[in-house]
């Protein structure tokens, strides 16, 4: 979606004389000047796109601006504020009304994740010559859209104990890679054919990066990512969870971090499915999680074993012995010895063991192993992952809840995008 030549070159004039006086408002121009689009027939003025356009100024940090970042920066208001009209419509079809204090929690939210107050914030948007009221429409949005999303779909969103489980296990195969403290941006392809659009947008996006915009305040007005809201920020992550296009990367991203001597390193677009993605690598460490279990070892020494003993043994090693279970188990087994190892981390056993234990849940157990000693057999009491910022088993849940729902988000307004009626004005 853009505007038409005429327009287009009236705001960005209009744009380039308040960049040079340092984005003071014009009255008169704002007297003057019309509609921009009609989304369902509710108008998008030539002042709300010229006051969004200030405000993804001010947002960014962007030191240069020509005529033709501001022809991209108009084109990314507008389509904003389409969707924001478009959110709106659909929450008031809701009867879903957004009060002025949950504008303003949202606005402190902001102002705590970004380490100042609002008062602050209000003073430096009325230096880029943007009244709040702009930011204010925006949370106003993003809280409705969120309050819509949540209601019709959180019911339908269930995260069962194996999905929690799968995500578990696949933490557990990628403790020791390296992690990876990564942010992002994703630019959506809209539909078939928009390809050289958006292509565009990343562009857009990669130039003002390079003219000093920061990348957390670029992915909040830019990305298509749920971690937009977070600044594009989706913290620790190994290889292995990303996508496949963009794991690939990671050694040369490595790389280039560590020739820049830990400043970060920015990567070139990546196609992706569904769209293009632009990540900026900002810490990288060796694999610290571990994978810890807690033990029960129950060994027959080498002078007690005998057929009866072995055939014994293996019978109540087939009947999966608890933990608790374990220490009966071996008064039944002649001259065997019960052992509570406690909690031991996968690292500090023989390869063998580890290999054994690696597709084990709590409560299976390894079977009878050949040892030095004799036989022996480990039964799982735990399993868990430890190490710095290892999410838990809610943690994973609500993060694995947040990313079902922002797909039927991005599905949903889709759906409006199709079915609206957007009318661009010259």
């Amino acid at each position: 979606m853009r505007l038409l030549m005429t327009c287009a070159k009236r705001i960005v004039l209009s744009l380039l004389a308040s960049v040079a006086t340092l984005c003071a408002a014009s009255a008169h121009a704002q007297t003057t000047e019309g509609v921009a689009a009609l989304v369902n027939d509710e108008p998008i003025t030539t002042v709300d796109v010229r006051n969004r356009m200030r405000l993804i100024i001010a947002s960014t940090g962007m030191s240069q601006i020509d005529e033709g970042t501001l022809v991209r920066i108009q084109d990314q208001a507008l389509r904003g504020l389409i969707d924001e009209h478009l959110q709106l419509q659909a929450a008031s079809e809701f009867d879903i009304e957004v009060s002025d204090q949950e504008i303003s929690n949202s606005l402190l939210d902001l102002a705590d994740r970004n380490g100042t107050t609002i008062d602050v914030i209000i003073q430096d948007l009325q230096n880029s010559g943007v009244d709040v009221s702009t930011l204010r429409h925006q949370l106003e949005a993003e809280i409705a859209w969120q309050i819509i999303v949540n209601g019709r779909y959180g019911s339908r969103v269930r995260i069962s104990e194996q999905q929690i489980e799968q995500a578990l296990e696949r933490l557990a195969a990628s403790a020791s890679q390296p992690q990876f403290r990564i942010f992002e941006m994703l630019f959506e392809v809209p539909s078939p054919g928009q390809e050289q659009q958006t292509i565009q947008r990343v562009i857009a996006v990669m130039n003002q990066l390079q003219q000093g915009a920061t990348f957390p305040e670029l992915a909040r007005q830019f990305s298509d990512a749920p971690s937009a809201a977070s600044g594009g920020d989706i913290g620790w992550i190994t290889a292995s969870q990303l996508q496949p296009e963009v794991a690939a990367i990671m050694p040369q991203m490595r790389g280039q971090y560590e020739q820049h001597g830990g400043r970060g390193a920015l990567s070139n677009p990546i196609e992706v499915p569904g769209g293009f993605m632009v990540i900026a690598l900002v810490g990288a460490r060796d694999g610290t999680t571990t994978l810890q279990y807690d033990l029960v070892q129950v060994t027959v020494p080498t002078s007690a074993v005998t057929d009866a003993t072995r055939g014994n043994f293996e019978r109540e090693l087939a009947a999966n012995p608890t933990c608790s279970q374990a220490e009966a188990m071996a008064g039944r087994i002649t001259g065997s010895i019960y052992t509570p190892l406690g909690s031991i981390s996968a690292d500090a056993v023989l390869p063998a063991i580890r290999d054994a234990l690696a597709p084990l849940d709590e409560g299976q157990n390894t079977g009878i192993m050949q040892s030095a000693v004799g036989l022996q057999a480990l039964i799982v009491c735990d399993r868990a992952i430890a190490g710095p910022g290892v999410p838990t088993r809610d943690d994973l849940e609500s993060q694995l809840r947040g990313q079902q729902l922002s797909l039927h988000s991005r599905r949903w307004l889709r759906d409006l995008r199709r079915d609206s009626t957007v009318e661009i004005r010259d």
